[in-house]
């Protein structure tokens, strides 16, 4: 980790300071050339001693080597306590610069943590210094040093955050985050290595029998030893006994739907920040824990990095070039390829597609090179059948002189294992995910919507309904995420059935009778029915979504009255701006009832999450992450295996063995 800092550190220094970067390099040269010459100086005078005949004061060419020898030596010594005075003044310049290199070689190492999570998460260094470098470039110049290096970590930090997080699954952007908060705190010593233990792994390796017995039958048993853990904290080290004292207090705050957003009892609510009661809520109610993590990362990261992060096809693009590929990991109902195709005709390029398969090769193949000569897009879809043509596919794109400017591949994969990680490093990564949450979702969807879209239809029925139909999409999206709860098969919603059922209601409004108004057993038939329910198998399913249908597709939507749940109403807009804007006050934790499931469905789902997250966090820790003075998992497996070997019996020396047993 330090090597790679260094090596930051060189790459700011040469940015921000060029010139001392320069003199530094110059005075090693120097300092290396001025040792050089002293060596061979002895090696000459050593030779000399050695090779004389005689009396060493008779020979002149001795003395004249060794005047020249103590005076050349006298010479580099004072160069090399300058160049020592010189060095210790150019590094306490570079040291200013420092926290930029520590800070992108965590955000290095974090990413590279990731690919234990998933084999297809693979970012090569080189990639990374791009993005380093040009967080330098466009962060906010300043002539104050350290205001300039705050405008470089804040700018890094989140531009890392976005490149990565565009290339992960929904269910792991949270833990990224998650671990990219706790990596800088544990790092700024703001969060210890005991306190980061507890919060991954509570109170697992306890033994009930072997701790301070229950006090309170009504907590559970798995409760009791993460508070017992949690006591062996500073700050926590009454909290056993607290408890009974103030048991009505505890208990009434734990039946809280949600105990994060109520005060703490005990005076732990003003006496703790956020992340210690993070730790607090994670004993407690395990159910909990992603909630109070969200508040903890808005705490110490800032608000922006709780929102997710949306995908921009069209930014991803610019970023890349001919010799760049593009690749999708695919997930249920997440086939980017109309998305693809609608942005290669809104740039005005062919996008040829192919999938892969066996004897697909010499098709995609053939594609690649015309489009290389001719320009335009190559969609190779469904990659991971056809991994043997990949490392072709990558000395074909990246070992091409002058493509046309307009070339790109573009990749869809599931992850595979035996995807080459070659070609991953040389890629940008991006998934097609709807992302979690109703904000979110809606974000999503009008980040597509364009004002000429909006402003098809004239009719005061078109917007509210557009909005209606949206709402209804990212419900059923969501709804998967709570397994057989929200639905009792998983259905693969996308895009297109947004858009089909977008493009109905346009039709049905522009075909519309002004006298009879809108036919809502027609609306409700083709979404419950067709649209959407057109995927749907189960009974109960359809029931549910002809439910959705019904409740929220009538003339009453349009009444000043009507919301879909508490909080979640139509806007009046009339731009998109506008839009946007009211669906960025939505709330960003969703109530399971505003997804028509009763409240106890969270409970599942969030406890579920909260111990995934958890021990994936503790599945990935690196041998060398102490972060601290306690012991890593490593170091405690190697110094038990050290006692057990000190404990053997030395080893026996055959012969004195074999003449103590004739003895006998």
């Amino acid at each position: 980790m330090k090597g790679l800092e260094e090596q930051l550190l060189g790459r700011v220094i040469l940015t921000e300071k060029q010139e001392l970067e320069a003199e530094r390099i110059k005075l090693m040269e120097d300092v290396t050339a001025n040792k050089r010459k002293m060596q061979q100086l002895e090696d000459n005078l050593l030779y000399k001693l050695t090779s004389t005949k005689g009396s060493l004061v008779d020979d002149e060419s001795l003395i004249q080597v060794l005047a020249v020898t103590k005076e050349t030596a006298s010479e580099v010594s004072e160069k090399l306590v300058v160049a020592a005075d010189t060095e210790i003044k150019i590094n306490i310049a570079r040291e200013e610069f420092r926290p930029v290199a520590t800070r992108g070689s965590i955000l290095y190492f974090l990413i590279c943590e990731m690919s234990m999570v998933n084999v297809m998460y693979q970012t090569s260094l080189r990639q990374f210094l791009g993005v380093f470098d040009l967080s330098m470039t466009r962060s906010t110049k300043s002539p104050i040093p350290s205001k300039r290096i705050d405008n470089i970590i804040t700018f890094l930090t989140y531009e890392v955050f976005k490149y990565t997080c565009r290339g992960l699954y929904e269910n792991h952007k949270f833990l990224f985050t998650l671990l990219l908060a706790l990596k800088i705190d544990t790092d700024s010593r703001k969060v210890k290595h005991e306190e980061f233990q507890v919060f991954i792994k509570g109170g697992a390796a306890l033994d009930l029998n072997a701790v301070m017995p229950k006090q309170c039958k009504w907590i559970s048993d798995m409760t009791w030893l993460n508070l017992v853990e949690l006591s062996k904290l500073p700050q926590f080290s009454e909290i056993l006994n607290q408890i009974p004292r103030n048991e009505k207090g505890w208990k009434l705050w734990f039946d809280k739907d949600a105990p994060e957003e109520e005060q703490m009892p005990d005076g732990y609510h003003s006496s703790l920040d956020t992340f210690r009661k993070l730790l607090l809520v994670r004993s407690w109610c395990p159910d909990r824990t992603i909630a109070q993590a969200r508040k903890y990362i808005a705490d110490s990261l800032g608000a922006k990095y709780a929102d997710p992060v949306i995908l921009s096809l069209e930014a991803t693009w610019g970023e890349s070039d001919p010799h760049t590929p593009l690749v999708c990991f695919l997930s249920m109902g997440s086939d980017p390829t109309n998305q693809i195709e609608g942005l290669a005709k809104k740039v005005h390029l062919e996008c040829r597609a192919i999938s892969m398969g066996q004897g697909q090769e010499v098709h995609a193949r053939r594609l690649i090179s015309q489009s290389q000569n001719a320009g335009g897009w190559v969609l190779l879809q469904n990659c991971h059948l056809g991994l043997d043509f990949m490392d072709e596919l990558l000395t074909s794109v990246t070992a091409v002189e002058n493509p046309n400017e307009t070339f790109r591949v573009w990749l869809t994969t599931d992850v595979s294992e035996a995807f080459p990680i070659s070609l991953l490093q040389a890629s940008l990564k991006f998934t097609n995910e709807p992302p979690q949450g109703i904000k979110a979702g809606l974000k999503r969807t009008y980040a597509g919507i364009s004002q000429d879209q909006l402003d098809v239809s004239n009719l005061q029925q078109w917007k509210p309904m557009l909005y209606g139909v949206s709402f209804l999409h990212t419900v059923v999206q969501e709804r998967r995420k709570f397994g057989p709860l929200g639905w009792n098969i998983p259905y693969e919603f996308n895009s297109s059935d947004w858009m089909s059922s977008v493009q109905f209601i346009q039709n049905h409004l522009d075909d519309l009778d002004p006298k009879k108004g809108v036919s809502w057993a027609t609306v409700r038939y083709m979404l419950g029915e067709v649209q959407y329910g057109g995927r749907v198998t189960d009974d109960y399913d359809k029931r549910l979504l002809n439910t959705f249908s019904r409740v929220w597709f009538g003339e009453h939507m349009f009444t000043d009255t009507f919301a879909f749940y508490t909080g979640y109403k139509i806007p009046k807009c009339k731009s998109m701006e506008q839009h946007m804007q009211a669906i960025e006050e939505l709330p960003l934790v969703d109530s399971p009832q505003a997804l028509g499931l009763h409240p106890n469905a969270d409970i599942t789902y969030q406890s579920n999450t909260a111990a995934e997250v958890l021990e994936t966090i503790m599945n990935i820790q690196p041998k060398d992450s102490g972060g601290g003075s306690g012991e890593t998992r490593e170091s405690v497996v190697y110094r038990m295996a050290s006692d057990m070997l000190d404990k053997l019996p030395r080893d026996y020396i055959p012969h004195e063995v074999r003449a103590a047993v004739f003895s006998l």
